[in-house]
Order: C-alpha cells, then sequence, then structure tokens
C-alpha cells in the first residue's frame, strides 16, 4: 500500500491497483508477447500473471517495479524495454504524483 499526504489529508492506495495499472502497460505496449512468472517454478504450477510484477517500496519511499516480460521474436529487445519502462513510469507517475516510481525490465523469454 502507498499512502500519500498532503494539507488536505492522505490517500491510500492499494497494491492492487498499481499493479493493474502496470500490466494493462504492459499488454498495449509493441513487442511484448506476455508476461512471465519471476519465479521460474512457479510457472509451472500457477498460471497467475500477475506473479511477473513485483512492486515495493525503497529506502526513499519510492516505487521500484519489476516486469518480467516474453518479447516476440525479431523485435529489438532494448527498445521495446526502454519503450516499456517509460511507459509505466509515465502511467504510475501520473497516478501517483510526487512518489517517485523506478521500473526494471526483465527479459525472460522471446516468442518465436
Amino acid at each position: 500500500m502507498v499512502k500519500i499526504e498532503n494539507h488536505i489529508g492522505s490517500i491510500t492506495i492499494s497494491e492492487n491497483y498499481l499493479r493493474q495499472l502496470a500490466e494493462s502497460a504492459v499488454k498495449d505496449c509493441f513487442g511484448v508477447a506476455g508476461i512471465c512468472p519471476a519465479n521460474p517454478l512457479k510457472a509451472i504450477f500457477s498460471e497467475n500473471f500477475r506473479d511477473g510484477i513485483i512492486l515495493y517500496t525503497d529506502n526513499n519511499n519510492g516505487i521500484v517495479v519489476e516486469l518480467h516480460i516474453m518479447v516476440l521474436y525479431g523485435i529489438n529487445i532494448k527498445t521495446v524495454a526502454d519503450s516499456l519502462k517509460h511507459k509505466v513510469e509515465f502511467i504510475l507517475s501520473e497516478a501517483l504524483g510526487e512518489i517517485k516510481c523506478k521500473v526494471d525490465v526483465f527479459i525472460d523469454d522471446i516468442n518465436s
């Protein structure tokens, strides 16, 4: 949960909401074939794609998002990763306001 406080009051944003925002950005990004589980063993036993989006706070009370994705074969991987990183950072920064967001993209698979 993320808590934003200002002179008017406080707002609490759930982790589930932030995960849904990141998931919708990933699905809309060109070149991304899907979300992979962060733990390869979970891929065998789970169909939950949200395991590939990890959210936590850093020491400066910012949000860190780890995205584990699968890209399409033949697409420039660096371009897809940079595009996805900027898109998720933009969407989350609009939702969170002043809180800093850092996005790490991990390419776990290539879909041919």
